[in-house]
């Protein structure tokens, strides 16, 4: 049994580093002359400059490749993917499972009930060389969404509506769980949509219980049969919040912060106001996050591609 605050050593499955902090990460590893502890479960994810067009990304591109052909370590190259989504898609991890990563948003393995953290290049490199690392247990939140999901809310939508009522630091160094009949009901990219704002939230994770179709996946993705990990009946919350999810409205955040949100209905009113109304030259759209949900917003913003 573990409380809230203890400090617990934690066997670690699935232990990346990006070419973002990779060279660093082998650099620590090589000067304080340690080894990986178990190559099967170290990845390397090639996914913040996917064309190898820099210079310097190019050239730790390759340094790390150069340590990984050394130690017969995994490499997700730069045309394989998002590193956090291919460790779900490869079977690396599962429900229960436990990652490691460069990735800040590595709490997105929250969406199949995993626990994901992102840490820096020497907390990464301890981790691969001892294969287990530390973490003070968080106290944990609960989160009941009450009602029917509304037919025009997307996941983005969801999770904006949260950062809306909880802002940035209400959910600070907590995990986090969501509940509800139609939360049951959220696809696994809906879940990963709603995970990966975790850190936007200033929560450790966003947890949910794997449904049916997820578990199907994961065990299909991984070659065996998975565990399901449920929080236990008499399980202890250090706040429950139950929210009306037929009251959320379709939402976007201002450009700045994350958590500083509006609803879509407010942006056209304002755009409908002379003084006010402005022309969108430029818009950025996240698309790896939600294509379809970006498009809608695209279209009634009147923004043209």
């Amino acid at each position: 049994m573990v409380a809230p605050g203890d400090i617990i050593d934690i066997e670690i499955d699935v232990r990346a580093a990006r070419d973002f902090g990779g060279a660093n990460v082998v650099k620590n590893l090589v000067e304080n002359g340690l080894d990986v502890d178990d190559a099967s479960k170290t990845y390397f994810t090639f996914d913040c400059n996917p064309t190898g067009s820099d210079q310097k990304y190019a050239a730790n591109q390759q340094y790390c490749r150069m340590f990984a052909r050394e130690k017969g370590i995994h490499v997700f190259d730069i045309d394989s993917g998002i590193g956090t989504h291919l460790v779900i898609e490869q079977g690396a991890a599962v429900p229960g499972s436990t990652v490691v990563s460069t990735d800040s948003h590595a709490n997105i393995l929250g969406a199949i009930g995993a626990f994901g953290q992102g840490m820096g290049d020497q907390d990464i490199a301890a981790a691969w060389a001892n294969g287990k690392s530390w973490f003070k247990v968080p106290a944990s939140v609960k989160i009941n969404l009450n009602g029917k999901r509304p037919e025009n809310i997307y996941a983005k939508d969801i999770v904006l509506n949260l950062l809306n009522r909880f802002g940035a630091n209400t959910l600070l160094g907590r995990a986090v769980e969501i509940y509800g009949e139609d939360v049951d009901k959220l696809t696994l990219d809906e879940r990963i949509t709603i995970s990966s704002m975790a850190t936007e939230m200033g929560a450790i994770i966003v947890l949910f219980t794997p449904n049916d179709e997820v578990m199907a996946y994961c065990e299909e993705r991984s070659g065996r049969q998975i565990e399901k990990i449920v929080a236990d009946a008499d399980a202890n919350y250090d706040e429950v919040f139950d929210l009306d999810f037929s009251s959320f409205k379709p939402m976007m955040s201002l450009p700045g912060h994350p958590d500083d949100t509006t609803t879509i209905e407010e942006v056209k009113r304002l755009r409908s106001i002379p003084p006010l109304s402005v022309a969108v030259p430029t818009a950025v759209f996240p698309i790896c996050v939600q294509q379809q949900r970006c498009l809608r917003v695209a279209k009634l913003l009147r923004v043209s591609f």
